[in-house]
């Protein structure tokens, strides 16, 4: 095939280079272009059907890699590198982006292009990590024994943070930055930023603005209201940061005069809402967020009435609209929280059945004549006595304290403290009866054949102080049980 042959086109005006492009074989793509080094460009007024386009779709690391070097990007418009770099940031190919940004070479009105980039960092809050970059040893050490997989995380988290610095220096414009439409750029910024709650994309745009932390949205009001409204508590705690003047920015409304109370008396978004497991602890955390929103905002606003235009229904204050709002889910935090007592009870009450005789049926059994224990001066009989009763006494506190969570009254004061720490005391008692347990049968498996040999022709005759002494071939068998259990 003649390198002429290889800019032919299809219907969808894809070169076989672009194709090559969506697949890992690096190798193929390095053929094709050694035959025509053309191609990479082909074709160069669409970038949809530029192979290093669709290799940068694809998050094939080592294609893009390769088909950078071999694509003069220089050669496109500034509208093309503005989509590359869109693309890259979308599969976190951030060194790329890197590489795309160098070569970016923008006009004074071709600034505004730069908008979208740094809305999809502000959208992406996992991505953005620490400036600094892991040392050289760092990295050895981390490619070695997980194959790169979190040195390259470290890496992209590093280059996301300082690919939005780079951004920003491109974007600093004193005649652009000023305009009324600037502004409301760097507030939606802010507020995508706020929404997924991308700490670190707050405070590089705080640091190089910090008049945007005093910014009023018309709807979404401050940073602060829409880490309320989110439940972004990463994001919220800047506010202790400002100092005395936190009560300035906690005094003001969003849209609707809504004040942070009223935003923090409204259920959030069920992707928020589910971040804690069950439904009693999920309103736990709700109660938290409106006792923390109360301690800052001022006394006068407790009581500041806000009209529910949506229901319908007349004023409200804060304390009304939680109530209100958290109505069904203090219905169903009181549901779970009875089903997982009912649950964890009936375990620990079968724990106590068994564990109770098993403390008068000793193993071994008695000496008729005098009644006493036959393995008494055994160490595994002191273990088995002392597990038993202590499985037995940590099982029936178990069961006290599920009967007084079962018997609570499920008001709001006790989502917040009482019965989350019962629950915790009771899975904390109920887990300690069950290693009770599990310790007493052990200890009476060894004590009842300790004594039994079983490989009575490799040892002492038929009796021998110590099971894995006399049958080391146990040994690989429990290291399997082991690791199986760890490694499942």
């Amino acid at each position: 095939m003649i390198p002429e042959q290889l800019e032919l086109k299809n219907n969808q005006n894809c070169t076989a280079l672009f194709y090559a492009a969506q697949s890992d074989i690096v190798i193929i793509a390095e053929v094709i272009v050694k035959k025509n080094n053309n191609l990479p460009l082909i074709p160069k007024d669409d970038i949809q059907s530029l192979p290093l386009y669709e290799a940068i779709k694809t998050g094939n690391r080592d294609m893009v890699s390769y088909l950078y070097f071999v694509t003069h990007i220089q050669d496109l418009a500034s509208q093309d590198h503005i989509n590359l770099l869109n693309t890259t940031i979308s599969t976190d190919l951030y060194d790329t982006a890197h590489k795309i940004l160098d070569t970016l070479k923008l006009e004074p009105g071709e600034k505004e292009l730069l908008w979208k980039p740094l809305e999809m960092l502000a959208r992406k809050p996992s991505e953005i990590g620490n400036k600094s970059q892991p040392s050289v040893s760092w990295k050895r050490c981390l490619n070695s024994c997980f194959r790169g997989r979190f040195c390259n995380k470290a890496l992209m988290q590093a280059s996301a943070h300082q690919l939005v610095d780079l951004l920003e220096e491109l974007r600093d414009d004193k005649n652009f930055s000023s305009t009324a439409a600037a502004d409301k750029h760097m507030m939606k910024l802010l507020v995508e930023a706020a929404k997924v709650g991308n700490l670190e994309f707050l405070i590089i745009l705080i640091r190089s603005y910090p008049d945007l932390i005093w910014q009023v949205d018309e709807g979404y009001g401050s940073l602060f209201h829409v880490a309320i409204k989110h439940r972004q508590e990463r994001v919220f705690n800047l506010i202790y940061e400002i100092g005395v003047l936190k009560d300035n920015l906690a005094s003001l409304y969003a849209e609707g005069n809504k004040s942070m109370l009223h935003l923090a008396g409204e259920l959030p978004s069920t992707d928020r809402l589910n971040i804690v497991s069950g439904a009693a602890l999920q309103m736990q955390r709700e109660l938290l967020w409106f006792q923390e929103i109360e301690k800052i905002v001022p006394k006068s606003l407790y009581r500041v009435k806000y009209e529910d235009i949506n229901s319908g229904q007349k004023q409200k204050t804060p304390r009304e609209i939680f109530m209100k709002n958290h109505e069904d889910l203090q219905k169903k935090g009181e549901k779970w929280m009875k089903n997982t007592a009912n649950s964890c009870m009936l375990v620990a009450t079968l724990i106590a059945t068994l564990v109770f005789p098993a403390a008068f049926t000793i193993p071994g059994g008695n000496n008729e004549d005098t009644g006493i224990p036959i393995f008494m001066e055994s160490n595994w009989f002191t273990v088995f006595f002392v597990s038993d009763a202590v499985a037995m006494l940590f099982s029936s506190s178990s069961i006290l304290i599920f009967l007084t969570i079962l018997t609570s009254r499920y008001t709001e004061k006790d989502f917040l403290v009482s019965l989350p720490r019962r629950l915790a005391l009771g899975l904390a008692t109920l887990l300690i009866s069950i290693i009770g347990m599990m310790i007493a049968f052990t200890a009476a498996y060894f004590l009842v054949f300790k004594s039994k040999c079983f490989d009575p022709y490799n040892c002492c005759g038929g009796y021998c102080p110590n099971l894995f002494v006399c049958y080391p071939r146990l040994w690989p068998l429990v290291g399997y049980i082991l690791l199986s259990i760890l490694f499942k």
